[in-house]
């Protein structure tokens, strides 16, 4: 099911910060609250291998997404201690030191479930034991959520365990939604901030066409 176009699910998730803090958070009432737009993003699991390189990549442009007024969450289903115990663990071994943006907990799997990103298939009921099994770690894959000030979900995409994600490609994402925000118009393919954007009707797309 994709939530683009759609408000994203109001729900209250453990979440931890470097200062060991644990709270709930809910990613809908963030966005509209604080009439900011956010990046979610979800990884597998803490003390693996991607998962900190995107959560330090994020880190280090985090300047940037508070530039475009957009607050940054990250998410796996840890609970919030091994959160924390990877917060202080550092860079050089394997840790994500020095993260500072909060990181959701979502241990019952609650809106991973919703969201139907949980890395499971071939469920299987035993009639006999009434037990249920699955394959898959039952954790998520990569996917990641841009949300507008309004909690509307304007972009989502998922990509599967060894494949890390590009940060910049989100920073333009948000620009272009930006973009069409307030100016009404359309942003064509590779647009990147300070480019030509278009009308959205057949003038505009015969204009830019003629023109690039």
């Amino acid at each position: 099911m994709t939530f683009v176009g759609k408000k994203f699910p109001s729900l209250n998730v453990d979440a931890m910060n470097d200062m060991g803090d644990t709270f709930k958070l809910n990613v809908l009432e963030e966005a509209q609250n604080n009439n900011k737009k956010v990046l979610l993003f979800w990884y597998p699991k803490d003390f693996t291998f991607v998962c900190p390189t995107e959560l330090h990549a994020f880190q280090e442009a985090l300047a940037e997404f508070e530039k475009r007024n957009t607050i940054v969450i990250g998410a796996s289903c840890d609970t919030p201690e091994v959160h924390f115990a990877w917060l202080n663990t550092s860079k050089d071994n394997g840790g994500i030191e020095g993260v500072t943006y909060p990181i959701l907990a979502d241990s019952n799997r609650n809106l991973a479930g919703t969201l139907g990103i949980l890395d499971i298939t071939n469920e299987k009921y035993n009639e006999e034991t009434g037990v249920v099994t699955v394959e898959g770690d039952n954790v998520t894959y990569r996917a990641t959520y841009l949300i507008d000030e309004e909690g509307t979900v304007f972009h989502e995409g998922v990509n599967h365990m060894p494949v890390g994600r590009n940060v910049a490609e989100f920073l333009r994402l948000i620009d272009a939604y930006a973009h069409v925000q307030k100016n009404g118009e359309v942003c064509p393919a590779n647009w990147e901030e300070g480019k030509d954007a278009m009308n959205a009707n057949r003038e505009g797309v015969a204009s830019y066409l003629a023109s690039h």
